[in-house]
């Protein structure tokens, strides 16, 4: 009986155990699914600045990626920007550039108007009449992002403080100032405060000037008021003037490409970043 008694206690054992690994696999698999889709779309050409962000971010998302459990895609290929596409995924990025297509255009004018969610960096926003990226798409340079056309930047990418408006889910774990990696930061035609659709998120403090170092004077601020981070209320988006790492500009000639910073190493930065895309693909910011 005693022997019984024993073998029935071991398959027992043997059944609890093979419950325990079962419930453990079964869990990991839940949590291995993507919580959700991103895309990145980009071109990585002529500016060495820009191309080493998009390096740097195509790196950096799929770390991100692994860590948050989202997944991460990227694509040169704009053609991919069609509706069939997109269909697949929840969150849209622009590294460093627009679509020109006016068939791209529509289906991403689409995607955001159907509630799909957007991230833009720096040279995504930029457009300047006459240039080869003028200002001919209304809806995304004045509806959408708002700021209308380029009007001029600092030089040499430089360090700037931050005040952050924590009133908003990406930014409420945000400090109230932080400090950014080196970065070309933009000024617009458009004021940003006086639009009842935006939110300015980000703004350089004035403790930041002088912002840039020249040569000419024109690229260095003194004063002013610089958004650098803001959404449409109407769109879930998000965009960033980050995007644009410092290069060994003295050596260009000698096609080192050396970057000398990288956006991401700011952490504060990176944060804000990470937890803008996890906002918009339905995630609590941690």
């Amino acid at each position: 009986m005693a022997a019984i008694f024993k073998s029935i206690k071991s398959v027992l054992s043997l059944i609890i155990l093979g419950l325990f690994v079962f419930c453990g696999l079964n869990t990991h698999a839940q949590t291995s699914t993507p919580k959700f889709n991103v895309i990145a779309f980009y071109t990585a050409k002529d500016d060495k600045a820009h191309i080493s962000f998009v390096h740097e971010a195509n790196k950096w998302f799929p770390e991100m990626a692994a860590k948050y459990n989202f997944k991460y895609d990227s694509t040169k290929n704009w053609n991919n920007l069609n509706a069939e596409f997109l269909s697949h995924y929840q969150v849209v990025i622009f590294l460093d550039t627009r679509p020109d297509d006016p068939a791209q255009r529509a289906a991403f004018q689409k995607y955001m108007e159907n509630g799909g969610a957007w991230i833009g960096f720096h040279f995504a926003a930029f457009a300047l009449t006459p240039s080869d990226f003028p200002q001919n798409w209304d809806w995304y340079h004045t509806t959408f992002l708002g700021s209308g056309q380029y009007v001029s930047n600092i030089w040499r990418p430089s360090i700037a403080i931050l005040n952050v408006d924590k009133n908003f889910p990406a930014t409420q774990l945000m400090p109230a100032q932080f400090k950014t990696s080196p970065n070309e930061w933009y000024r617009w035609e458009n004021d940003l405060r006086k639009n009842p659709n935006i939110q300015i998120l980000c703004s350089i403090d004035s403790t930041s000037f002088p912002l840039g170092t020249g040569p000419k004077q024109s690229e260095i601020w003194h004063s002013g008021y610089y958004p650098v981070v803001w959404t449409n209320k109407n769109y879930k988006m998000i965009y960033f003037n980050m995007g644009h790492n410092d290069m060994d500009y003295e050596h260009k000639y000698d096609n080192t490409d050396k970057t000398l910073s990288y956006t991401f190493a700011s952490p504060m930065e990176a944060k804000l970043v990470i937890d803008a895309l996890l906002w918009l693909g339905g995630q609590k910011p941690q």
